[in-house]
C-alpha cells in the first residue's frame, strides 16, 4: 500500500516592529581611532610636568636640534652638547612656557642662539689669546709644569664634588669609553637619563675649571 505524504506550508510570522537579530544586536562596534596628540596637547602636558610629553619631545626634536646647531657650528660634539643644553632648559622652564607657544620654535630659535654665542665666546677667546702669546716672555714657559700639576688636581676636586650618579656617568664615559647607550643599560636608566647626567657633569666641570682655562685658553 502506498502512502501519500503532504505538506503544508506555513507562511513565517513577520517579526514585530524594533526588533533585531540577536547576531545584529551583540556585534562588537569597531573602537574609534585614537585622536592624533597635536603640538598644543604635548605643551598642555609638559607645563603639568608629564614626562612622557617630554620625551615625546626629546625624541622628536633633538636630531633636528643636532643638525641646526652643527650647520653653525661644524663641530657635531658640541652641537649635541648644546641641543641636550636647550631640552634641560625646556624641562626647567615648562612651567613658564605661555600658551600657544611653539615648541619647535622654541627649540629651534634656543639651540641657534646657544650655537652663536658658543662662536662669539670662541672669537673673543681667540683674540685674547692672540694678546696674551704676545705679551708672554719665555721665562713664563717654566711655570707650565706646575700648571699642569695644579689643573690635574683642580680636575680630580671637581670630578670628586659631582653627585654620585652624575659623577658615576662621566667616569664610565670618559675613563671606561662606553657608549651611552651601554651605561643606560648597566645603570638601568634611560638613554635621556645619561645625556642629562654628562650634561650636568660637563657644565660643572668647565665652571669649576674656568680659571685653568681662561689662563691655559682651552675651551
Amino acid at each position: 500500500m502506498a502512502y501519500e505524504v503532504r505538506y503544508h506550508y506555513q507562511p513565517a510570522k513577520p517579526a514585530p516592529v524594533g526588533f533585531a537579530p540577536r547576531s545584529l544586536v551583540d556585534a562588537p562596534t569597531a573602537p574609534a581611532p585614537p585622536r592624533p596628540v597635536t603640538e598644543s596637547d604635548l605643551l598642555v602636558r609638559l607645563r603639568q610636568g608629564d614626562h612622557a610629553a617630554f620625551d615625546a619631545i626629546f625624541r622628536q626634536w633633538y636630531e633636528p636640534l643636532v643638525r641646526s646647531a652643527n650647520r653653525i657650528l661644524h663641530d657635531p660634539g658640541v652641537a649635541e652638547e648644546l641641543a641636550q643644553d636647550v631640552m634641560l632648559e625646556l624641562w626647567r622652564r615648562r612651567e613658564q612656557l605661555p600658551d600657544g607657544s611653539s615648541i619647535p620654535g622654541y627649540l629651534m630659535q634656543a639651540a641657534r642662539n646657544r650655537a652663536l654665542n658658543h662662536l662669539r665666546h670662541l672669537q673673543v677667546q681667540k683674540k685674547s689669546q692672540v694678546y696674551v702669546e704676545a705679551l708672554s716672555e719665555p721665562a713664563e714657559q717654566a711655570d707650565a709644569d706646575t700648571e699642569a700639576n695644579e689643573l690635574e688636581t683642580a680636575i680630580r676636586d671637581a670630578i670628586a664634588d659631582l653627585p654620585p650618579r652624575t659623577r658615576e656617568v662621566f667616569l664610565m664615559s670618559r675613563e671606561r669609553n662606553l657608549k651611552y647607550s651601554e651605561i643606560a643599560e648597566q645603570l638601568g636608566v634611560s638613554v635621556k637619563a645619561v645625556e642629562a647626567n654628562m650634561s650636568r657633569a660637563l657644565r660643572q666641570l668647565r665652571d669649576r675649571l674656568s680659571p685653568f682655562l681662561r689662563r691655559t685658553g682651552g675651551t
